[in-house]
């Protein structure tokens, strides 16, 4: 052989070794370790990982011990695998809570259920308030989308009526971080009382039969360091919600009827304007508190750069579910075990843990594995991490959430919920191009996923954030519609389903793609350029062009 033919060929072996070398060290995704972490997560001995329960203490020592195997580093408090939080639940009382209603055509009282939805209030265990009615439209107020529904209302120790939902027309994802910031604008404005009422459009996304499922459900909240259960809006004593002739009778003696402002906000842009009402609403809550504790569980994996190590990307999922709890009409069975709403998205946070840990080259930023408590319950897991986060705040740069993947089908395209806001949407597009999967659009905006899952709480503290579910090609949509038929939320949410482990291998590896893009990036996520999210919540922070 020639000295130019064996020099050729010597590149030819370099390149072959290098090849070699890469396949090698890159993380492999099985399924089964993938089903081995969802067959223990969602057995019937975990009795459904409830918040504050024994069961979800066993699934929380479960992560932290597989954490632990990765040789990840405790991320929790005094250096554990935790960060306890204390809890304040609240159920109701003996004494049945009611609303009365007064006006023209005198008083009709409501019991709590029926065609009324009474809160309770976790400042105050048993209250009574009564105070004149100030319809109030959507009950929203945003000046960049040109809503004030409060305009030239006084409200100021009243109950504000509003409209469930938001404004046809207005952006899905802005219209439903809206609605979420109602009662704080009710506040605001002195109100000291909320009453929702369905128009024809929320009506048909949460029905009133779907709204009483939870009627009797405890009220959960997070004790702050005073002790005190958090309220977003504590000046609000009393909301309740409406329906049929209860959300009728309020508007009693008025010049509009309900049924004609509905018909008004069932037309794009409709915003039925507010005004004082001719009646006024009384009504009484008992409740008592009990105090519970239910960690969050984190890891962190110290990034490679020094340059960079000190930026963290966070790759999140709810570890939590429903419990133990009747089923109206069920069989018997009552665990409730959550297999795909979340034991599935823990098992691609536990499977992406695994290959970061073990790869040969090290994400340049550090990476927080983050197992959150009390999702089911309003989010609130996550809300107590993203403002009492274990690491600075302004040192997480990017979070991505997994909740509720379905592999019940070989899934052929992804949703980032959030990604149009920030440029984690072009490097999560970018990092599913190797295995040949689409980023699909959000494909059910009337549902508001954006404000739903854990990410938005990182949102709201101003770190670029979305929420990667499975899409809906490939026989996805009908999918999606037999599980939300058939087994949200319900005692079917098990291993009994048919679960394509081979899809939930494929997610995990999806996710490693996407969080390794993050961490390894020369710059990281950041806000586009007059994005709504943005310019909220992090006013000051860098941007970036669309």
């Amino acid at each position: 052989m020639n000295k130019k033919n064996l020099a050729a060929a010597a590149a030819l072996v370099s390149v072959f070794i290098a090849e070699l070398a890469r396949a090698q060290a890159a993380p492999v995704f099985t399924p089964d370790r993938f089903r081995a972490h969802v067959e223990f997560l969602a057995d019937d001995l975990l009795e459904g990982r409830e918040t504050g329960t024994r069961g979800y203490d066993i699934a929380a020592r479960y992560v932290a011990t597989q954490f632990e195997a990765y040789g990840l580093k405790p991320g929790g408090a005094n250096g554990s695998w935790y960060q306890p939080v204390t809890f304040q639940m609240t159920t109701r009382g003996n004494e049945p809570s009611w609303l009365s209603i007064n006006g023209p055509g005198g008083e009709q009282r409501f019991n709590h259920k029926d065609n009324v939805l009474v809160w309770m209030n976790s400042r105050e265990a048993n209250y009574e308030i009564s105070a004149p009615l100030v319809f109030a439209g959507y009950g929203i107020e945003d000046q960049r989308l040109g809503i004030d529904d409060y305009r030239g209302l006084d409200v100021k120790g009243k109950i504000v009526v509003v409209l469930r939902g938001f404004p046809k027309g207005t952006p899905s994802e802005e219209g439903a971080h809206l609605s979420a910031e109602k009662v704080r604008v009710a506040e605001r404005h002195g109100a000291i009382g909320m009453v929702g009422i369905a128009t024809l459009q929320s009506e048909k996304v949460m029905p009133w039969k779907r709204i009483l499922e939870y009627a009797d459900d405890p009220g959960y909240a997070w004790v702050g360091a005073d002790g005190k259960a958090h309220e977003d809006a504590p000046g609000v004593r009393g909301r309740a919600t409406l329906n049929g002739p209860a959300a009728d009778a309020v508007f009693a003696g008025s010049a509009r009827t309900l049924a004609d402002i509905r018909q008004e906000a069932d037309r794009e842009k409709g915003k039925p304007r507010g005004f004082a009402l001719k009646t006024r609403v009384s009504m009484k809550v008992t409740s008592s508190w009990t105090r519970i504790q239910s960690p969050n569980v984190v890891a962190i994996l110290p990034g490679s750069d020094p340059a960079l190590a000190s930026q963290y990307v966070v790759l999140s999922a709810h570890l939590d579910h429903l419990g133990i709890k009747d089923v109206p009409g069920g069989n018997g069975d009552r665990i409730h075990n959550g297999a795909l709403d979340n034991a599935a998205g823990i098992a691609s946070l536990l499977e992406v843990a695994r290959a970061a840990a073990s790869a040969p080259d090290k994400p340049r930023r550090s990476m927080i594995f983050l197992a959150t408590t009390a999702e089911e319950k309003g989010l609130l897991g996550a809300d107590f991490y993203a403002r009492y986060p274990t690491v600075p705040i302004g040192q997480i740069v990017g979070n991505v959430d997994l909740d509720m993947p379905l592999l019940t089908y070989s899934f052929t395209d992804v949703i980032a919920f959030g990604a149009n806001h920030s440029t984690i949407g072009k490097q999560v597009a970018e990092a599913l191009a190797p295995m040949k999967i689409a980023l699909s659009p959000d494909p059910m905006p009337e549902q508001g996923v954006f404000t739903r899952s854990d990410h938005y709480q990182f949102v709201r503290q101003g770190v670029p954030a979305v929420m990667l579910a499975t899409g809906m090609a490939n026989g996805g949509g009908e999918s999606w519609g037999k599980f939300f038929e058939n087994a949200y939320h319900g005692p079917r949410d098990d291993l009994s389903q048919d679960i394509d482990w081979s899809a939930g291998a494929r997610f995990a590896e999806v996710n490693y793609r996407i969080t390794r893009a993050m961490a390894d990036s020369a710059t990281p996520p950041l806000w586009y350029q007059g994005d709504y999210f943005g310019d909220t919540f992090a006013p000051k922070a860098a941007r970036a062009n669309r």
